[in-house]
């Protein structure tokens, strides 16, 4: 696209008419189209969970200083917007720091087809008008200067325009401006949100040597993103009825902003709430501004490549439902009913999910509905399995794209997929940052490996032989424990979690002896392999065992001869006091022949080329 043609698209006096002319903003300049003169990234604070990032803007007339909401970060992350490139604003609020215009970008659009320019024009600094305000933006120090310790003046947002071309006229309430959830700081003193309680916990209580108390938390949602709040004590009582989950409402200051505590919280907002006596909270007249929740999910798939505790939302197609079990806590020796549930998804992969208290005894949905959770944490254990957290939600058959979406795939071909599950340690070679070879088994021993660091390597082998000896151990049935566990009179003991299980899960341990055309190795497997190895549960093979041990020797025959593709670690072991390398599986697959048919062909042309 010529430069003529960008020239011409971009929306000259928008800056002064948002910063000077706010209620009229929205009308002369519903969307505006702004050219990017420069993109950094800013300092990360303390406890920040997502990057934040500067632009600046320029309308040929004026450049301003701007700061992308998290949201958009998306154009950060896909590589879209770079300098010189034109954006069209959709979504922003306007605000004064310390005597500068600071314009908050929440949601934009690269117009790729205006192309990528030098700096068009020679645009100005965007002087201020005399304010008041100070107002600082997510409390990242944005123009790095030092905080002033003199009491807090008062701090007015300037103008908004949130998802369309509606000015700030319409976002006020009691001739107060609507502020967004995302600009809200600890620096931010006179503001009201407008926002839709997404989710809603019980009352909870403490009892400690200091006292006792009580609280509960929302979360609260608005176009900008998502923030949660608590009252405690005397504003739990105060505010626990008047909030209801699915509802929308005006929450104006007093109410304390603070570093969000993260270990209590499944929100990617660096700060949160606190209920104060003289909070103002009003019900919305209007209940249908607001969204009804925000997701941000991730593919099953791609939970292999997820951090074990972080926390994610899914969405999936019920496949099996567990009967709800009961757990207790080694610490309270509490009580806590929990069921697992397995979802699947048009990556091909499944995932077990936990539930637990009153959601896990309530679950009334049939296989095949369509469930979205937020708010789930991950775990390694089998691979990786999801949790239900206290502040997360779940959604049936919610009316979103992505659930059209899966039901529409499930019912024309997903009905009869067959769909895989994590194994440990899959992505092992991207966490050591080493390669992982392919190698025969000759290789593997001339070259030492595991002798004197730890190896990963790929083998492609054929299963010769298994022990049919202790192939499973008994194992504590809690989340993210596989302790082995104890046969007592009352049932299975496990003293890491101190909790008695009426009976345990079983786990393999499998050895195994394989062979190339080089030659054997033995090769010790955990559960996960072992599952892919004998085709069932250990649980499964243990019943046959107990209850029809003539027909063990046949299941482990039939597990023979199968040809897999390994990936393995060597390591130096000690055993009896002597040394030796061990060989452990970390994942196992089976072939994918046409893959393997495609290596041979390369490797024939390559030899042909060197002939």
């Amino acid at each position: 696209m010529s430069l003529a043609a960008a020239q011409m698209s971009i929306t000259q006096g928008a800056l002064d008419a948002i910063f000077n002319d706010g209620d009229n903003a929205g009308q002369r300049f519903p969307v505006p189209v702004l050219q990017c003169l420069q993109i950094k990234p800013l300092a990360a604070q303390p406890d920040q969970q997502a990057d934040r990032y500067r632009v600046v803007l320029s309308d040929l007339r004026n450049y301003v200083q701007c700061m992308l909401a998290t949201q958009a970060n998306h154009v950060i992350h896909n590589g879209s917007l770079a300098r010189g490139c034109i954006v069209r604003i959709k979504s922003y609020q306007a605000n004064s720091v310390k005597g500068k215009n600071i314009l908050i970008i929440l949601d934009l659009d690269v117009a790729k087809e205006l192309g990528v320019h030098d700096r068009i024009g020679e645009p100005v600094a965007f002087e201020a008008k005399p304010q008041t305000a100070n107002t600082t933006i997510g409390g990242t120090n944005f123009y790095g200067t030092k905080t002033e310790s003199s009491a807090p003046v008062k701090s007015e947002p300037m103008s908004s325009r949130m998802g369309g071309g509606t000015n700030s006229a319409s976002h006020t309430h009691r001739n107060n401006v609507i502020y967004p959830i995302e600009s809200l700081s600890p620096y931010a003193h006179k503001w009201t949100i407008k926002a839709r309680v997404s989710q809603k916990s019980e009352i909870k209580t403490w009892h400690k040597t200091s006292g006792e108390g009580k609280l509960f938390s929302v979360n609260l949602l608005d176009e900008s993103g998502e923030i949660k709040a608590t009252g405690f004590n005397e504003q739990c009582d105060q505010y626990y009825d008047l909030l209801q989950e699915g509802q929308v409402y005006y929450i104006s200051n007093p109410c304390r902003v603070s570093l969000a505590k993260k270990q209590f919280s499944n929100l990617p907002n660096d700060y949160e709430l606190t209920f104060e006596r003289d909070t103002v909270i009003e019900k919305a007249e209007d209940q249908s501004s607001v969204p009804q929740v925000r997701f941000s999910f991730v593919n099953i798939q791609d939970l292999q490549s997820v951090e074990k505790d972080a926390t994610v939302d899914v969405v999936g197609v019920l496949k099996e439902v567990g009967e709800v079990s009961q757990i207790t806590a080694k610490s309270t020796q509490k009580s806590y009913d929990k069921r697992e549930l397995t979802i699947v998804d048009d990556s091909q992969f499944s995932v077990r999910v936990t539930i637990w208290g009153k959601t896990a005894t309530a679950f009334a949905a049939q296989p095949e509905s369509i469930v979205a959770f937020k708010g789930v944490r991950v775990s390694d254990f089998d691979g990786r399995s999801l949790s239900l957290l206290s502040s997360g939600t779940m959604s049936v058959d919610p009316d979103i794209e992505e659930a059209h979406r899966l039901k529409g795939w499930y019912d024309s071909q997903g009905r009869t997929d067959n769909f895989s599950r994590h194994n440990n340690m899959s992505s092992v070679g991207a966490a050591t940052g080493r390669a992982e070879q392919p190698k025969v088994i000759s290789q593997i021993k001339d070259e030492n490996l595991g002798m004197e660091n730890t190896d990963y390597f790929n083998l492609k082998a054929t299963i010769v032989y298994i022990k049919q000896e202790n192939f499973a151990y008994p194992a504590c049935s809690s989340e993210g424990c596989n302790k082995k566990v104890i046969d007592q009179a009352d049932g299975w003991r496990c003293e890491k979690c101190e909790v008695t299980h009426a009976r345990p899960q079983y786990r393999y341990i499998l050895s195994v002896n394989v062979n190339d055309h080089t030659g054997q190795l033995w090769l010790s497997c955990f559960d996960d392999v072992g599952r892919i190895i004998m085709g069932m549960s250990a649980d499964d093979l243990m019943e046959i065992k107990e209850n029809d041990e003539d027909r063990l020797p046949a299941v482990f025959e039939a597990a023979n001869c199968s040809k897999l593709n390994f990936r393995c670690r060597a390591k130096m072991d000690v055993y009896d006091g002597n040394q030796r390398v061990r060989y452990q599986v970390m994942s196992a697959n089976q072939l994918d022949f046409k893959a393997e048919a495609l290596k041979l062909s390369d490797m024939i042309k390559q030899f042909e080329m060197g002939s």
